[in-house]
């Protein structure tokens, strides 16, 4: 921790002032928040469970930057590596297909806004930012619950001795797993089906100079995202694996239903262990030793789970509000919840200004939301999760199989004509999806990823 959040930035616990604002959790989003009415002049107070900010807070590895961009000066964040290339893998049980990007565009400058980074560093700092605008930081303090008066919210309840705090405003960063929000009826328990069991394992190698970049083909500081998926990825649940390069580090994980991980025979950590010893991952986390192990739950109910996102003296960012698209192809969720608390922070900072508190005053938070990139997304993707547990057999086993089975075949080398290898091929990928016309209906369905 800096010194500046040392000595300077973490609230007294005997509180007699008043705040403006506060922020029930200091992650992207509520960090996103708190910097923003703090530079519209608001007293702001960040509440966070953690000994620090990012000490609690788990996900993939993948920062997506654009508005963060635009309110700090990023240069001096504290990032990995960019993203140089994303590949994307089918799993069988031994065989693996990919597809790789690698744009020479990505190289420079912004580095397409994508950067591995480790939350517990970034999230300090990008909480840093909204102190050194005038926040105020408390951590090792748990939110139990909100304070109302005259049947509006008006600030919080904590943990601590006499912990009620009082806030006109509040807004609820406070995760996946939004216990605070759901406590106080502003949204539903989300259902099994749309929740997502993440694992994640941070490893070092032992000779750490020059084995991520020999590994995975790297110079300087370019890195990878790579994404798995079928059965030799997580079985036959629904989700993936993945794995991100860091400085000196490789954050390798799997994510898939919670839904499957109750009925699964293996739990998450084996079937993490079991991605990682596939023949196509191996090489790559090979004589790597665990330095951090953690799990999350990831909302992945799309569209449709966005909850009310305003209630008189309140809203509700980031994953607690199920901003989060994970449709296989775009993995989006920091970009999401950044932009949220930003939208959430100039709501409630205009509402200050005219002096208004309700839930109808905070609704250019909603509106500003839909028209941006986060609800246009998610509704434009909200069909896929449906298609896609719909055929998650033909994707996740059939396909990888057979394209597996295809390029094998293709590709022999024995004294066949290269005719008979070709139809081969062709009639392994066309029997799995049910000849041309079940490839038409499949390219059909699938549309709208390229649209």
């Amino acid at each position: 921790m800096s010194p500046e959040l040392e000595s300077d930035t973490v609230a007294d616990p005997n509180y007699d002032d008043e705040f403006d604002a506060i922020v029930v959790g200091a992650g992207l989003a509520g960090s996103a928040a708190a910097l923003t009415m703090a530079n519209r002049g608001l007293e702001v107070l960040m509440i966070e469970r953690g000994s620090s900010p990012g000490a609690k807070n788990v996900f993939g590895g993948v920062l997506y930057t654009p508005t963060i961009r635009e309110l700090t000066d990023f240069e001096n964040a504290p990032v990995e590596r960019y993203v140089a290339e994303r590949r994307f893998s089918m799993l069988t049980e031994n065989d693996e297909t990919a597809f790789s990007l690698r744009p020479g565009e990505w190289h420079e400058e912004p580095h397409n806004d994508s950067y591995t980074v480790l939350r517990g560093e970034f999230d300090e700092w990008f909480a840093e930012q909204a102190v050194e605008e005038g926040a105020t930081l408390l951590t090792s303090t748990t939110v139990t619950g909100l304070l109302r008066e005259d049947g509006r919210i008006a600030g919080v309840e904590t943990d601590r001795p006499d912990g009620t705090i009082r806030a006109p405003y509040v807004v609820l960063a406070e995760g996946g797993n939004s216990l605070v929000s759901e406590g106080a009826n502003l949204k539903a328990t989300e259902t099994r089906e749309n929740v997502a069991v993440g694992v994640k394992e941070v490893l070092e190698f032992p000779e750490r100079d020059g084995v991520i970049e020999d590994r995975f083909r790297l110079t300087d500081d370019a890195g990878v995202s790579y994404h798995y998926f079928g059965e030799g990825a997580v079985g036959d649940a629904f989700g993936g694996g993945f794995i991100y390069t860091n400085d000196d580090t490789v954050s390798v994980g799997v994510a898939y239903r919670i839904e499957d991980a109750a009925t699964h025979d293996q739990s998450p950590e084996e079937t993490l262990n079991a991605f990682k010893s596939h023949p196509a991952v191996a090489p790559l986390v090979r004589n790597a030793r665990t330095v951090e192990y953690s799990a999350k739950t990831i909302p992945e109910g799309g569209a449709d789970s966005i909850p009310d996102l305003v209630h008189d003296g309140a809203a509700i960012v980031g994953d607690a509000a199920g901003l989060v698209l994970n449709n296989g192809v775009h993995l989006e969720g920091t970009n999401m919840a950044v932009e949220s608390g930003y939208h959430a922070g100039n709501a409630i900072a205009r509402a200050a200004e005219n002096g208004r508190v309700g839930a109808e005053a905070l609704q250019v938070y909603p509106e500003a939301l839909e028209e941006s990139f986060v609800v246009q997304n998610l509704e434009h993707y909200k069909w896929m999760m449906d298609a896609v547990e719909e055929d998650r057999d033909l994707l996740f086993e059939d396909l990888p199989r057979a394209f597996a089975d295809a390029g094998t075949e293709y590709f022999r080398i024995d004294r066949t004509p290269k005719e008979s290898h070709a139809k081969n091929a062709k009639r392994a990928v066309l029997d799995a999806v049910g000849g041309w016309t079940g490839a038409a209906k499949l390219a059909l369905r699938y549309r709208k990823v390229v649209t």
